[in-house]
C-alpha cells in the first residue's frame, strides 16, 4: 500500500495550520498486527482490512517542565482511513477510554488505541480517536506544577479535543477521497460518553448522529462520589475494607430479595426502583455476634451492613443515610444528598472483570493497599492540597500522600461545593447543559443508554440530565424526536452486566446494535422505539427483553419472564 499520496495530501492540507502537525503516515495490510515499532504489552489485534493511519498533533498544548504529567505538546489524534475503493462515505469516530482518558496517540512508535482501527476496517468508515490532550492514563495531569488546574489540558479534555477530531477527520477525508463524507457519527462510553454529550451541547454541527453511553456527566460529582465510597469505609469501619465475599453476600441477598418476575428469580434486579432491601434487618447476612443467624466467615456486622446502605444511598454531608424502606436512593431527586450511590445488586468491586482477570484483581488490590483512591485526585485539585491524592499522584507542588483517608464527611462536602464553583475553571467539564436546541435544529440525532447496575457511574445521573433537557426543551415528547435514553436492567459499566451475581446472564445491548439504530434513524428516518435485547451467553437462563425510551420502562404482563413478548411499555409511546 502506497502512503505517498496520503502523506502529501495531509501535509498540504495542514500546512497553513500553525497548530497542527503531521506526526506519522503509514499503512497496514489486512492481517497485519496493529503495531508500530513498539508493540502493546497485552493485546495486539490485527488489521481487519487494508488501512492507512495518520497521526496528528494539534496544539497549543500545555507548557511546563519536561516530564511533568501536565506538560503536553498538544492533542494527539489517530485517523484510520480505508482505501478509496473501500470507503463507505461515512465517518464513525470513537470516544475516549474512560476516566481521565490519555493515550499514545501522538507517539510515532505506538498505536494509541485499537478500537478506531477495528471500526474503520470492519465498516469501511473513516474512524478516529484522541488522547484528549495528554499521554497520562491516570489523573496526574489535572494539576500544573504550581498546584493549580492545568488550564489548556482541561479545555482539551473537557471538549476541545473531540471537536478537533471531528474537524480534522472531515477535512482529511474530503481532501483524500475527493468528496465530503455523506454522514458523520460519534460513539463513546464513560468519558467518551460525556464527550458525546459535550459535542451535542457545544459543537452541534460536528455530527449528524451521536451515541453516548453511560456518561460521566457532572464529572466532579462523579469523581467525588467515588471517593465517598472509600471514605465510608475509613470513617465508619476504621479503614478495614469489606472482603469481596462479604460484598457479594450482601449484594446477592439484595438480588434474591428483589429479582422475582412472573414467579421466577431472574438472577438480577429487573426493577431497581422497587428494591428496598436492608441488610441491617437481614439475619441471613448478619453475624451471630450481631444478632443474626449467619455463622459464615463472610457474614457482616451491623456496622458493615449500615455502611453498605450508605454506599447504596449516596453522598451526604454528614455520612448519614435514611431507612431504605423510606428512601432506597434510586430517585433522581437528590434531597439531602450531594450525589447518588450505586443501586442494590450492583457489584461493589467490579466483579465481572476481576473474577475473570486475576491481573486486574491484583492491580486493584495493590492500588487500594497503597492508599490510592479513585476521585482523590479531583479532591486534591479542588482543595488545592496534592497530599490528599494517593501516593501514585506526583506533582511539583507536592506528591500524593493518601491524606484523603483523614478527610471528614464535612470536608468532602466542602469539596463538592468548591467543585461546583470551579467548573468554569475546569472548562465546563460537568458537561450538563440542558440546552440541545442547536443540535436539534440542525437535525442531529442522539442515542444513549445506561445500565441500572453500573459499577462506576450511578444511572440516576443520566436520568437526571435527561429530565433537565426535557424540562428545558418543551417536555419529553419534544425531546424524543431527536434524543432517546434507554435504561438496561442489570447493565454494567462497559461490561455485559454489572451485578454481583456471577451466574447472572441478563439481556444486554449487542455490539453495534445502537449504531445500526442510529444510522437507520439518521439516514432512513426510522425512529427507534421499543428495542429488544438478549443475553450475551446461550446459558444459563438465556433471555430476551425489551427496553423503551426513558421515562417509559418495560412492565411484565404474563408468560415466560425471560421472553420479550411477556413485557409491554409502562405508558404509550
Amino acid at each position: 500500500m502506497d502512503t505517498t499520496a496520503l502523506k502529501e495530501c495531509a501535509e498540504r492540507l495542514f500546512a497553513s495550520d500553525a497548530l497542527t502537525s503531521v506526526v506519522l503516515v503509514t499503512a497496514f495490510e489486512a492481517g497485519d498486527p496493529l503495531v508500530l515499532s513498539e508493540p502493546a504489552a497485552d493485546y495486539t489485534p490485527t488489521a481487519p482490512a487494508d488501512l492507512f493511519l495518520v497521526k496528528l498533533l494539534v496544539g497549543p498544548g500545555n507548557p511546563g517542565p519536561p516530564g511533568a504529567p501536565s506538560t503536553s505538546g498538544g492533542i494527539g489524534i489517530e485517523v484510520w482511513l480505508p482505501t478509496r475503493e473501500a470507503w463507505n462515505g461515512r465517518i464513525h469516530n470513537i470516544g475516549g477510554l474512560g476516566g481521565y482518558d490519555g493515550g499514545d496517540h501522538s507517539s510515532p512508535t505506538q498505536v494509541g488505541w485499537f478500537y478506531a482501527a477495528l471500526t474503520a476496517g470492519g465498516e469501511g468508515a473513516v474512524a478516529a480517536s484522541t488522547d484528549s490532550g495528554h499521554a497520562s492514563r491516570d489523573a496526574a495531569w489535572v494539576m500544573g506544577p504550581d498546584g493549580s488546574p492545568a488550564g489548556q489540558l482541561w479545555i482539551d479534555f473537557s471538549h476541545r479535543a473531540q471537536h478537533e477530531v471531528a474537524v480534522k477527520t472531515k477535512a482529511l477525508a474530503t481532501a483524500y477521497y475527493g468528496t465530503a463524507p455523506s454522514y458523520c457519527y460519534y460513539e463513546g462510553a464513560s468519558t467518551g460518553g460525556r464527550h458525546g454529550y459535550q459535542l451535542a451541547q457545544k459543537y452541534p454541527e460536528d455530527y449528524d448522529g451521536i451515541i453516548a453511553l453511560l456518561p460521566t456527566v457532572n464529572f466532579t460529582e462523579w469523581a467525588l462520589a467515588c471517593l465517598y465510597r472509600r471514605l465510608v469505609v475509613e470513617r465508619d469501619l476504621g479503614g478495614i475494607e469489606l472482603t469481596e465475599e462479604q460484598m457479594d453476600l450482601v449484594s446477592n441477598a439484595a438480588i434474591h430479595a428483589s429479582d422475582v418476575v412472573g414467579g421466577e428469580h431472574l438472577g438480577y434486579i429487573f426493577d431497581n426502583e422497587s428494591c428496598h432491601y436492608d441488610p441491617t434487618r437481614d439475619p441471613n447476612v448478619l453475624c451471630v455476634s450481631d444478632g443474626g443467624n449467619s455463622s459464615s466467615p463472610h457474614c457482616v456486622t451491623k456496622a458493615q451492613a449500615a455502611a453498605i446502605n450508605k454506599i447504596w444511598y449516596g453522598v451526604t454531608a454528614d455520612g448519614s443515610a435514611p431507612d431504605p424502606e423510606v428512601d432506597n436512593g434510586v430517585s433522581t431527586t437528590l434531597g439531602d444528598r450531594l450525589w447518588y450511590g450505586l443501586t442494590r445488586g450492583t457489584s461493589l468491586y467490579v466483579a465481572y472483570f476481576t473474577k475473570r482477570d486475576p491481573r486486574m484483581r491484583e492491580v486493584l488490590r495493590a492500588a487500594s493497599a497503597a492508599g490510592n483512591a479513585s476521585g482523590s485526585e479531583q479532591a486534591a485539585l479542588i482543595l488545592q492540597d496534592p497530599a490528599i491524592a494517593g501516593p501514585s499522584f506526583e506533582n511539583q507542588s507536592g506528591d500524593g500522600q493518601g491524606r484523603w483517608r483523614e478527610m471528614s464527611y464535612e470536608r468532602l462536602a466542602e469539596a463538592f461545593d468548591l467543585g461546583l464553583e470551579m467548573d468554569s475553571m475546569l472548562a465546563d467539564v460537568s458537561s450538563n447543559s440542558p440546552d440541545l436546541s442547536a443540535f436539534k435544529a440542525r437535525g442531529g440525532k442522539f442515542l444513549s443508554w445506561h445500565g441500572w447496575n453500573d459499577e462506576s457511574i450511578p444511572v440516576q445521573s443520566t436520568m437526571r440530565y435527561y429530565d433537565a433537557v426535557a424540562k428545558s426543551m418543551g417536555g419529553v415528547d419534544a425531546v424524543r424526536t431527536f434524543f432517546k435514553l434507554y435504561l438496561v436492567p442489570g447493565g454494567g459499566h462497559m461490561s455485559p452486566h454489572g451485578t454481583s451475581n456471577e451466574d447472572a446472564n441478563p439481556p444486554a445491548v449487542g455490539g453495534g446494535q445502537f449504531y445500526r439504530l442510529l444510522v437507520d434513524w439518521v439516514e432512513g428516518g426510522v425512529e427507534p422505539g421499543r428495542v429488544e435485547i438478549e443475553s450475551p451467553l446461550p446459558a444459563p437462563d438465556h433471555a430476551t427483553q425489551p427496553i423503551y425510551p426513558y421515562p417509559q420502562k418495560a412492565v411484565y404482563v404474563s408468560g415466560d419472564p425471560r421472553v420479550a413478548s411477556s413485557y409491554v411499555s409502562s405508558s404509550p409511546a
